[in-house]
Protein backbone atom coordinates (compact mmCIF):
# COMPACT_ATOMS: atom_id res chain seq x y z
CA UNK A 1 0.00 0.00 0.00
CA UNK A 2 1.34 3.51 -0.74
CA UNK A 3 2.82 5.45 2.16
CA UNK A 4 1.09 8.56 3.52
CA UNK A 5 3.52 10.74 1.58
CA UNK A 6 3.03 8.85 -1.67
CA UNK A 7 -0.11 9.43 -3.77
CA UNK A 8 -2.23 6.47 -4.80
CA UNK A 9 -1.71 6.15 -8.54
CA UNK A 10 -4.77 5.22 -10.58
CA UNK A 11 -4.92 4.54 -14.29
CA UNK A 12 -8.54 5.05 -15.38
CA UNK A 13 -9.59 3.84 -18.84
CA UNK A 14 -12.80 4.59 -20.73
CA UNK A 15 -13.64 3.75 -24.33
CA UNK A 16 -14.65 7.31 -25.21
CA UNK A 17 -15.82 10.55 -23.63
CA UNK A 18 -19.09 10.76 -25.53
CA UNK A 19 -22.45 12.10 -24.42
CA UNK A 20 -23.71 10.07 -21.47
CA UNK A 21 -23.22 8.98 -17.90
CA UNK A 22 -19.84 7.19 -18.09
CA UNK A 23 -18.06 10.32 -19.37
CA UNK A 24 -19.55 12.46 -16.60
CA UNK A 25 -18.78 9.75 -14.05
CA UNK A 26 -15.06 9.45 -14.81
CA UNK A 27 -14.55 13.22 -15.00
CA UNK A 28 -16.27 13.94 -11.67
CA UNK A 29 -14.65 10.95 -9.96
CA UNK A 30 -11.14 11.78 -11.15
CA UNK A 31 -11.43 15.38 -9.96
CA UNK A 32 -13.06 14.37 -6.68
CA UNK A 33 -10.37 11.87 -5.72
CA UNK A 34 -7.40 14.20 -6.27
CA UNK A 35 -7.67 16.09 -2.94
CA UNK A 36 -7.92 12.74 -1.15
CA UNK A 37 -4.41 11.65 -2.07
CA UNK A 38 -4.91 10.16 -5.53
CA UNK A 39 -3.06 10.89 -8.76
CA UNK A 40 -5.09 9.70 -11.72
CA UNK A 41 -4.13 9.19 -15.35
CA UNK A 42 -7.34 9.25 -17.40
CA UNK A 43 -7.12 7.43 -20.74
CA UNK A 44 -9.87 7.70 -23.37
CA UNK A 45 -10.31 6.35 -26.87
CA UNK A 46 -11.73 7.95 -30.00
CA UNK A 47 -15.32 9.02 -30.55
CA UNK A 48 -17.46 7.26 -33.12
CA UNK A 49 -18.68 9.23 -36.12
CA UNK A 50 -21.58 11.53 -35.25
CA UNK A 51 -20.93 11.48 -31.48
CA UNK A 52 -20.69 14.65 -29.42
CA UNK A 53 -17.72 14.96 -27.08
CA UNK A 54 -18.06 15.51 -23.35
CA UNK A 55 -14.33 16.00 -22.79
CA UNK A 56 -15.14 19.58 -21.82
CA UNK A 57 -16.49 18.28 -18.48
CA UNK A 58 -13.03 16.90 -17.65
CA UNK A 59 -11.27 20.01 -18.97
CA UNK A 60 -13.44 22.30 -16.81
CA UNK A 61 -12.25 20.39 -13.74
CA UNK A 62 -8.58 20.44 -14.68
CA UNK A 63 -8.55 16.73 -15.54
CA UNK A 64 -6.10 15.92 -18.31
CA UNK A 65 -6.98 13.18 -20.78
CA UNK A 66 -4.43 10.85 -22.41
CA UNK A 67 -5.70 9.97 -25.88
CA UNK A 68 -5.48 6.37 -27.11
CA UNK A 69 -6.74 6.64 -30.73
CA UNK A 70 -6.68 2.87 -31.30
CA UNK A 71 -9.29 2.40 -28.56
CA UNK A 72 -12.62 2.62 -30.38
CA UNK A 73 -16.12 1.31 -29.88
CA UNK A 74 -16.19 -0.95 -32.93
CA UNK A 75 -14.35 -4.28 -32.99
CA UNK A 76 -11.12 -4.46 -34.99
CA UNK A 77 -8.69 -7.28 -34.03
CA UNK A 78 -5.60 -5.45 -35.30
CA UNK A 79 -6.47 -2.03 -33.89
CA UNK A 80 -7.63 -3.56 -30.59
CA UNK A 81 -4.33 -5.47 -30.27
CA UNK A 82 -2.40 -2.24 -30.82
CA UNK A 83 -4.54 -0.55 -28.14
CA UNK A 84 -3.69 -3.35 -25.69
CA UNK A 85 0.05 -3.03 -26.39
CA UNK A 86 0.05 0.77 -26.10
CA UNK A 87 -1.92 0.65 -22.87
CA UNK A 88 0.38 -2.02 -21.40
CA UNK A 89 3.33 0.26 -22.19
CA UNK A 90 1.59 3.14 -20.42
CA UNK A 91 0.91 0.95 -17.38
CA UNK A 92 4.60 0.06 -17.20
CA UNK A 93 5.52 3.76 -17.30
CA UNK A 94 2.93 5.01 -14.81
CA UNK A 95 3.15 1.95 -12.50
CA UNK A 96 -0.36 2.50 -11.11
CA UNK A 97 -1.47 0.91 -7.88
CA UNK A 98 -4.95 0.54 -9.41
CA UNK A 99 -6.17 0.12 -12.98
CA UNK A 100 -9.89 0.96 -13.18
CA UNK A 101 -11.72 0.41 -16.47
CA UNK A 102 -15.13 1.74 -17.48
CA UNK A 103 -17.46 0.46 -20.25
CA UNK A 104 -17.21 -2.85 -22.12
CA UNK A 105 -14.53 -2.15 -24.72
CA UNK A 106 -12.20 -0.37 -22.30
CA UNK A 107 -12.84 -3.17 -19.81
CA UNK A 108 -11.50 -5.76 -22.22
CA UNK A 109 -8.55 -3.75 -23.53
CA UNK A 110 -7.60 -2.37 -20.11
CA UNK A 111 -7.75 -5.64 -18.21
CA UNK A 112 -5.79 -7.58 -20.81
CA UNK A 113 -3.20 -4.78 -20.86
CA UNK A 114 -2.89 -4.94 -17.07
CA UNK A 115 -2.13 -8.68 -17.33
CA UNK A 116 0.47 -8.15 -20.06
CA UNK A 117 2.20 -5.24 -18.30
CA UNK A 118 3.95 -7.64 -15.96
CA UNK A 119 4.96 -7.24 -12.32
CA UNK A 120 4.13 -5.58 -10.05
CA UNK A 121 0.56 -6.32 -11.09
CA UNK A 122 -1.83 -3.48 -10.25
CA UNK A 123 -5.16 -4.00 -8.53
CA UNK A 124 -7.75 -4.24 -11.32
CA UNK A 125 -11.29 -2.84 -11.02
CA UNK A 126 -13.96 -2.72 -13.71
CA UNK A 127 -17.22 -0.76 -13.69
CA UNK A 128 -20.24 -2.00 -15.62
CA UNK A 129 -22.21 1.11 -16.58
CA UNK A 130 -24.64 -1.33 -18.17
CA UNK A 131 -23.68 -4.22 -20.41
CA UNK A 132 -23.95 -5.46 -23.99
CA UNK A 133 -24.74 -9.08 -23.14
CA UNK A 134 -28.46 -8.76 -23.93
CA UNK A 135 -30.28 -6.85 -26.65
CA UNK A 136 -27.27 -5.73 -28.69
CA UNK A 137 -26.08 -8.77 -30.66
CA UNK A 138 -27.25 -12.12 -31.99
CA UNK A 139 -27.18 -15.22 -29.75
CA UNK A 140 -23.79 -16.49 -30.96
CA UNK A 141 -22.00 -13.15 -30.51
CA UNK A 142 -23.70 -12.47 -27.18
CA UNK A 143 -22.62 -15.89 -25.89
CA UNK A 144 -19.03 -15.18 -26.98
CA UNK A 145 -19.04 -11.90 -25.07
CA UNK A 146 -20.48 -13.62 -21.98
CA UNK A 147 -17.63 -16.14 -22.01
CA UNK A 148 -15.11 -13.31 -22.41
CA UNK A 149 -16.63 -11.37 -19.48
CA UNK A 150 -16.54 -14.47 -17.28
CA UNK A 151 -12.83 -14.94 -17.98
CA UNK A 152 -12.10 -11.25 -17.43
CA UNK A 153 -14.02 -11.33 -14.14
CA UNK A 154 -11.66 -14.01 -12.84
CA UNK A 155 -8.64 -11.72 -13.37
CA UNK A 156 -10.37 -8.66 -11.88
CA UNK A 157 -10.04 -7.82 -8.18
CA UNK A 158 -13.41 -6.08 -7.92
CA UNK A 159 -16.39 -5.55 -10.21
CA UNK A 160 -18.58 -2.48 -9.85
CA UNK A 161 -22.20 -2.21 -11.00
CA UNK A 162 -23.94 1.16 -11.18
CA UNK A 163 -27.22 -0.27 -9.89
CA UNK A 164 -28.49 -3.40 -8.12
CA UNK A 165 -30.39 -4.36 -11.28
CA UNK A 166 -27.21 -4.30 -13.39
CA UNK A 167 -25.43 -6.43 -10.78
CA UNK A 168 -28.30 -8.93 -10.59
CA UNK A 169 -28.46 -9.19 -14.37
CA UNK A 170 -24.72 -9.91 -14.59
CA UNK A 171 -24.93 -12.51 -11.80
CA UNK A 172 -27.84 -14.19 -13.62
CA UNK A 173 -25.76 -14.26 -16.81
CA UNK A 174 -23.01 -16.04 -14.91
CA UNK A 175 -20.38 -13.29 -15.24
CA UNK A 176 -19.39 -13.52 -11.56
CA UNK A 177 -20.91 -14.38 -8.16
CA UNK A 178 -22.66 -11.56 -6.26
CA UNK A 179 -19.86 -11.22 -3.69
CA UNK A 180 -17.47 -10.12 -6.45
CA UNK A 181 -19.60 -7.00 -7.08
CA UNK A 182 -19.89 -3.65 -5.36
CA UNK A 183 -22.89 -1.46 -6.23
CA UNK A 184 -21.72 2.14 -6.55
CA UNK A 185 -24.26 4.49 -8.10
CA UNK A 186 -23.25 7.34 -10.38
CA UNK A 187 -22.29 10.74 -9.02
CA UNK A 188 -23.26 13.84 -11.02
CA UNK A 189 -23.08 17.57 -10.31
CA UNK A 190 -26.82 17.78 -10.86
CA UNK A 191 -27.54 21.30 -9.69
CA UNK A 192 -24.80 22.64 -11.94
CA UNK A 193 -26.13 20.57 -14.85
CA UNK A 194 -29.85 21.36 -14.62
CA UNK A 195 -30.57 24.41 -12.45
CA UNK A 196 -31.57 27.56 -14.33
CA UNK A 197 -32.54 31.14 -13.41
CA UNK A 198 -36.18 32.18 -13.33
CA UNK A 199 -37.54 32.89 -16.76
CA UNK A 200 -35.40 30.32 -18.56
CA UNK A 201 -38.40 28.11 -19.37
CA UNK A 202 -40.20 30.95 -21.14
CA UNK A 203 -37.02 31.99 -22.96
CA UNK A 204 -36.27 28.43 -24.11
CA UNK A 205 -39.82 27.88 -25.33
CA UNK A 206 -39.81 31.18 -27.16
CA UNK A 207 -36.54 30.21 -28.84
CA UNK A 208 -38.08 26.89 -29.89
CA UNK A 209 -41.32 28.49 -31.06
CA UNK A 210 -43.43 26.61 -28.50
CA UNK A 211 -46.48 28.07 -26.80
CA UNK A 212 -46.43 27.99 -23.01
CA UNK A 213 -49.59 25.84 -22.79
CA UNK A 214 -48.29 23.16 -25.17
CA UNK A 215 -47.30 19.81 -23.61
CA UNK A 216 -43.64 19.20 -24.47
CA UNK A 217 -42.18 15.69 -24.29
CA UNK A 218 -38.39 15.57 -24.09
CA UNK A 219 -35.96 12.87 -25.15
CA UNK A 220 -32.20 13.15 -24.54
CA UNK A 221 -29.62 10.64 -25.71
CA UNK A 222 -27.78 9.01 -28.57
CA UNK A 223 -29.84 7.96 -31.57
CA UNK A 224 -29.09 4.25 -31.74
CA UNK A 225 -31.21 1.09 -31.92
CA UNK A 226 -31.10 0.26 -28.21
CA UNK A 227 -32.72 3.64 -27.42
CA UNK A 228 -35.83 2.67 -29.46
CA UNK A 229 -36.34 6.13 -30.91
CA UNK A 230 -39.07 4.73 -33.16
CA UNK A 231 -41.12 4.10 -30.00
CA UNK A 232 -40.71 7.77 -29.09
CA UNK A 233 -42.25 8.83 -32.41
CA UNK A 234 -45.02 6.23 -32.23
CA UNK A 235 -45.94 7.37 -28.71
CA UNK A 236 -46.05 10.97 -29.93
CA UNK A 237 -48.41 10.02 -32.75
CA UNK A 238 -50.72 8.20 -30.30
CA UNK A 239 -50.59 11.19 -27.99
CA UNK A 240 -51.62 13.50 -30.83
CA UNK A 241 -54.41 11.10 -31.87
CA UNK A 242 -55.77 11.25 -28.32
CA UNK A 243 -56.18 14.99 -28.70
CA UNK A 244 -53.15 16.10 -26.66
CA UNK A 245 -51.47 19.21 -28.08
CA UNK A 246 -48.02 17.65 -27.76
CA UNK A 247 -44.62 18.42 -29.23
CA UNK A 248 -41.43 16.37 -29.07
CA UNK A 249 -38.04 17.90 -28.33
CA UNK A 250 -35.13 15.55 -29.11
CA UNK A 251 -31.70 16.50 -27.75
CA UNK A 252 -28.83 14.42 -29.08
CA UNK A 253 -27.41 12.94 -32.21
CA UNK A 254 -26.15 9.63 -33.47
CA UNK A 255 -25.90 7.24 -36.42
CA UNK A 256 -29.70 6.96 -36.77
CA UNK A 257 -30.49 10.67 -36.88
CA UNK A 258 -31.49 10.62 -40.58
CA UNK A 259 -33.72 7.58 -40.07
CA UNK A 260 -35.43 9.23 -37.09
CA UNK A 261 -36.27 12.34 -39.08
CA UNK A 262 -37.47 10.29 -42.06
CA UNK A 263 -39.63 8.14 -39.78
CA UNK A 264 -41.25 11.24 -38.26
CA UNK A 265 -42.32 12.26 -41.78
CA UNK A 266 -43.72 8.76 -42.44
CA UNK A 267 -45.77 8.91 -39.25
CA UNK A 268 -47.06 12.41 -39.97
CA UNK A 269 -45.56 13.97 -36.82
CA UNK A 270 -42.59 15.81 -38.35
CA UNK A 271 -44.19 19.21 -37.69
CA UNK A 272 -44.43 18.37 -34.01
CA UNK A 273 -40.76 17.36 -33.66
CA UNK A 274 -37.78 19.54 -32.83
CA UNK A 275 -34.24 18.19 -33.25
CA UNK A 276 -31.67 20.12 -31.24
CA UNK A 277 -28.68 17.88 -31.92
CA UNK A 278 -25.91 17.51 -29.38
CA UNK A 279 -25.95 20.21 -26.68
CA UNK A 280 -23.27 20.86 -24.08
CA UNK A 281 -25.70 22.91 -21.97
CA UNK A 282 -28.82 20.85 -21.29
CA UNK A 283 -30.44 22.87 -18.49
CA UNK A 284 -32.51 25.24 -20.70
CA UNK A 285 -33.97 22.31 -22.64
CA UNK A 286 -35.02 20.42 -19.52
CA UNK A 287 -36.67 23.67 -18.41
CA UNK A 288 -38.64 23.80 -21.68
CA UNK A 289 -39.94 20.22 -21.24
CA UNK A 290 -42.95 19.02 -19.25
CA UNK A 291 -41.97 15.34 -19.11
CA UNK A 292 -39.16 13.11 -20.38
CA UNK A 293 -39.57 9.81 -22.23
CA UNK A 294 -37.03 6.97 -22.13
CA UNK A 295 -38.25 3.86 -24.01
CA UNK A 296 -34.87 2.04 -24.23
CA UNK A 297 -34.59 -1.74 -24.49
CA UNK A 298 -31.53 -1.71 -22.21
CA UNK A 299 -29.95 0.83 -19.83
CA UNK A 300 -27.30 0.87 -17.14
CA UNK A 301 -28.07 3.98 -15.13
CA UNK A 302 -29.79 6.52 -17.42
CA UNK A 303 -28.31 9.95 -16.81
CA UNK A 304 -31.07 11.65 -18.79
CA UNK A 305 -33.64 10.25 -16.32
CA UNK A 306 -31.57 11.36 -13.31
CA UNK A 307 -31.11 14.84 -14.77
CA UNK A 308 -34.79 15.11 -15.71
CA UNK A 309 -35.85 14.28 -12.15
CA UNK A 310 -33.29 16.73 -10.76
CA UNK A 311 -34.82 19.36 -13.04
CA UNK A 312 -38.26 18.56 -11.62
CA UNK A 313 -39.54 16.72 -14.69
CA UNK A 314 -41.36 13.37 -14.34
CA UNK A 315 -40.05 10.50 -16.45
CA UNK A 316 -41.95 7.88 -18.43
CA UNK A 317 -39.53 5.02 -19.03
CA UNK A 318 -39.25 1.31 -19.72
CA UNK A 319 -38.67 -1.12 -16.88
CA UNK A 320 -35.22 -2.30 -18.03
CA UNK A 321 -31.71 -2.51 -16.56
CA UNK A 322 -31.02 0.13 -13.94
CA UNK A 323 -34.04 2.31 -14.79
CA UNK A 324 -36.19 1.10 -11.83
CA UNK A 325 -33.36 2.14 -9.52
CA UNK A 326 -33.74 5.71 -10.80
CA UNK A 327 -37.44 6.14 -11.56
CA UNK A 328 -40.02 5.22 -8.90
CA UNK A 329 -43.22 4.07 -10.59
CA UNK A 330 -46.18 6.35 -9.78
CA UNK A 331 -43.97 8.43 -7.45
CA UNK A 332 -41.74 10.53 -9.70
CA UNK A 333 -42.67 8.98 -13.03
CA UNK A 334 -44.05 5.84 -14.64
CA UNK A 335 -42.48 2.54 -15.70
CA UNK A 336 -43.83 0.42 -18.55
CA UNK A 337 -42.69 -2.71 -20.38
CA UNK A 338 -40.26 -2.26 -23.27
CA UNK A 339 -42.12 -1.98 -26.56
CA UNK A 340 -45.49 -1.07 -24.98
CA UNK A 341 -46.26 2.03 -27.05
CA UNK A 342 -49.84 2.27 -25.79
CA UNK A 343 -48.65 2.40 -22.18
CA UNK A 344 -46.04 5.07 -23.00
CA UNK A 345 -48.69 7.25 -24.64
CA UNK A 346 -51.21 6.58 -21.85
CA UNK A 347 -48.81 7.71 -19.09
CA UNK A 348 -47.77 10.78 -21.07
CA UNK A 349 -51.43 11.67 -21.67
CA UNK A 350 -52.07 11.40 -17.94
CA UNK A 351 -49.22 13.81 -17.19
CA UNK A 352 -50.48 16.19 -19.87
CA UNK A 353 -53.98 16.21 -18.39
CA UNK A 354 -52.90 16.51 -14.74
CA UNK A 355 -50.43 19.39 -14.30
CA UNK A 356 -50.71 19.21 -10.50
CA UNK A 357 -49.66 15.57 -10.50
CA UNK A 358 -46.86 16.42 -12.92
CA UNK A 359 -45.57 19.08 -10.56
CA UNK A 360 -45.85 16.82 -7.51
CA UNK A 361 -43.93 14.01 -9.22
CA UNK A 362 -41.23 16.36 -10.43
CA UNK A 363 -40.70 17.81 -6.96
CA UNK A 364 -40.53 14.31 -5.40
CA UNK A 365 -37.97 13.18 -7.96
CA UNK A 366 -35.76 16.22 -7.47
CA UNK A 367 -35.72 15.83 -3.68
CA UNK A 368 -34.68 12.19 -3.94
CA UNK A 369 -32.01 12.21 -6.65
CA UNK A 370 -29.95 15.23 -5.58
CA UNK A 371 -28.47 13.41 -2.58
CA UNK A 372 -28.63 9.91 -4.06
CA UNK A 373 -26.45 10.79 -7.06
CA UNK A 374 -24.15 13.36 -5.46
CA UNK A 375 -20.49 13.44 -6.54
CA UNK A 376 -19.33 13.56 -2.91
CA UNK A 377 -21.18 10.30 -2.22
CA UNK A 378 -19.61 8.63 -5.26
CA UNK A 379 -16.14 9.80 -4.25
CA UNK A 380 -16.64 8.45 -0.71
CA UNK A 381 -17.78 5.08 -2.08
CA UNK A 382 -14.87 4.67 -4.51
CA UNK A 383 -12.30 5.91 -1.98
CA UNK A 384 -13.49 3.25 0.49
CA UNK A 385 -13.40 0.54 -2.18
CA UNK A 386 -9.87 1.43 -3.32
CA UNK A 387 -8.46 1.60 0.20
CA UNK A 388 -10.08 -1.69 1.18
CA UNK A 389 -8.54 -3.40 -1.87
CA UNK A 390 -5.12 -1.89 -1.13
CA UNK A 391 -5.34 -2.93 2.53
CA UNK A 392 -6.35 -6.48 1.56
CA UNK A 393 -3.39 -6.77 -0.81
CA UNK A 394 -1.00 -5.45 1.84
CA UNK A 395 -2.36 -7.99 4.33
CA UNK A 396 -1.86 -10.84 1.86
CA UNK A 397 1.69 -9.65 1.22
CA UNK A 398 2.44 -9.54 4.92
CA UNK A 399 1.17 -13.12 5.38
CA UNK A 400 3.29 -14.23 2.45
CA UNK A 401 6.49 -12.98 4.08
CA UNK A 402 5.98 -14.90 7.30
Amino acid sequence: MPTDAEPIRVLRVIARLNMGGPALHVAYLTAGLEPRGYRTTLVAGELARGEGSMSFVAEERGVGVVSLPQLRRDISPLRDAVAVVRLAQLIRRVRPHIVHTHTAKAGTVGRVAALLAGEPRPIVVHTFHGHVLRGYFGPLTANGFRLLERWLARVTDALVAVSPQVRDDLVELGVAPPEKFAVLRLGIELEQRVDVPNGTRADARRLLGLRDERFVVGWIGRMTGVKRTDDVLLALRLLRERGVDAALCMVGDGPERDQVEARAHELGVARDCLYLGYQEEVAPWYAAMDAVILPSSNEGTPVSAIEALAAGRPVVATRVGGVPDVVRDAEDGFLVDAGDIDALADRLARLAERPDERERMGAAGRERVLARYAVERLTDDVDRLYRSLLAAREARGARGTR
